[in-house]
């Protein structure tokens, strides 16, 4: 038997409710911000990745699914949303359309990595993009964005906030080379990715998660004692903006991101419900993201949330999320009978009940066993005297009441029933 590929998963339908219930809070928290949803192509040409995400990430260097098409073409599986995002904000135009332009997006994504919890070859994000505002409000706006998101779901009181700056381009230049100058005793010692990005970008070393180069990490200098006095204002005004909202936060100055785009401002919601893969959202600022693609230079902010990384957290916290069951069992008792419930089960449908008929031909005793597997509220039952009467009998599973019920009545009976 062919099986899934390793690295994905199967959602099945008794799982559909988890994910529609976060899908669901996404949307809602998103459009009361004024953001609206953005679809972009699963798969787009390789360069946009390798400038929009940075040659220097393991995203690029190591994790990107990438082949040829029949044309010859280099085409990859998006690892991310950001990268597309902005393609479609400039190719669209959209650059020189109402500025700020918000959009969110719920995608699944693709990085060829180790399977563990949390992190699978194909997994799903829920996004927010902001571009066209430089202000803190951006910064604050979307961070405010994602914590509510994170509240509506049940884990306010179970995630922190950690919160830095990585300053502009300028800062950072002076910063790489305190780094440098800091790790070049070591770097012998550290992991051979951490040598390959001494000389790239030495700020990725602080993200590193081998033990034998977090032990240099821990000392390495902080990134707040090198901003300018324009990013160290920014900085201040957001941190300002948040406590004014009510937000907590740690200010962590070992918080870099895994991706080459960002600037100024990155932050992460982090959880101890799920052990090493602590982080179920983040984001940041990236000011030079459509420059490095080539476009009119304009400023972004936005984040990304792991769905997968959601529901573990969820399911640590044995959150309730109501799946919904049927309103209405139809058990029929032969083919007539099957046949008028069928039609009955379409007239119910139309006023919105959710409806199951029996397909298997069961017999009646197993279908009321099985209604009550459903959680079924009501059972329908037709039978010959039922035909000949032009009435079935209602059942109320939870009050264990019956009552014979007119077959244009039905809907009406089961409205009152439910009002009163």
């Amino acid at each position: 038997m062919i099986r899934i590929p390793k690295g994905c998963k199967d959602m099945l339908p008794a799982e559909a409710h988890i994910w529609q219930a976060i899908e669901d809070e996404a949307r809602t928290a998103a459009e009361l911000y004024g953001f609206k949803e953005i679809r972009t192509p699963v798969f787009e040409h390789t360069e946009l990745f390798l400038r929009g995400v940075g040659d220097t990430t393991d995203i690029v260097n190591k994790e990107m699914y990438t082949f040829l098409d029949k044309g010859g073409r280099s085409i990859t599986l998006r690892p991310e949303g950001t990268a597309g995002v902005a393609r479609a904000f400039v190719e669209n135009g959209l650059q020189g359309g109402t500025l700020p332009f918000k959009a969110y997006y719920l995608i699944s994504a693709f990085r060829y990595e180790r399977p563990q919890a949390g992190r699978l070859r194909e997994f799903h994000q829920f996004g927010a993009e902001l571009y066209g505002a430089a202000s803190p409000s951006a910064d604050a706006e979307a961070i405010l964005l994602a914590a509510r998101f994170l509240n509506g779901l049940g884990l306010g009181d179970d995630v922190t906030l950690h919160l830095n700056s990585i300053g502009c381009k300028q800062c950072r230049a002076r910063y790489s080379e305190a780094l440098r100058d800091y790790f070049r005793p070591h770097i012998g010692e550290m992991c051979e990715d951490c040598r390959a990005r001494f000389e790239k970008n030495p700020l990725r070393i602080l993200d590193c998660k081998n033990d034998a180069c977090r032990k240099y990490t821990a000392d390495a200098p902080s990134m707040l004692d090198y901003l300018c006095d324009d990013c160290r204002a920014h900085f201040e005004t957001l941190k300002e903006l948040l406590t004014a909202a009510g937000v907590k936060f740690v200010v962590d100055p070992r918080i870099v991101r895994g991706l080459d785009y960002y600037s100024r401002t990155v932050f992460e919601f982090t959880t101890d419900l799920i052990g090493a893969q602590s982080t179920v959202l983040g984001g940041g600022r990236y000011d030079g993201l459509l420059e490095q693609m080539d476009a009119k230079p304009t400023p972004a902010v936005g984040f990304a949330a792991g769905i997968e990384r959601l529901i573990l957290a969820l399911q640590a916290l044995d959150a309730p999320f109501a799946d919904r069951v049927p309103d209405i069992y139809i058990a029929g008792m032969d083919a007539q009978s099957r046949r008028r419930g069928l039609l009955l089960a379409e007239e119910l449908r139309g006023r919105g009940y959710v409806v199951v008929c029996d397909l298997m031909e069961r017999s009646l005793k197993a279908q009321f066993k099985y209604a009550d597997k459903l959680y079924a509220s009501f059972v329908i039952t037709i039978g010959e005297s039922e035909l000949e009467e032009g009435a079935a009998e209602v059942r109320n599973m939870f009050g264990s009441t019956s009552e014979r019920v007119k077959f244009e009545d039905i809907a009406q009976y089961i409205k009152n029933y439910r009002r009163n």
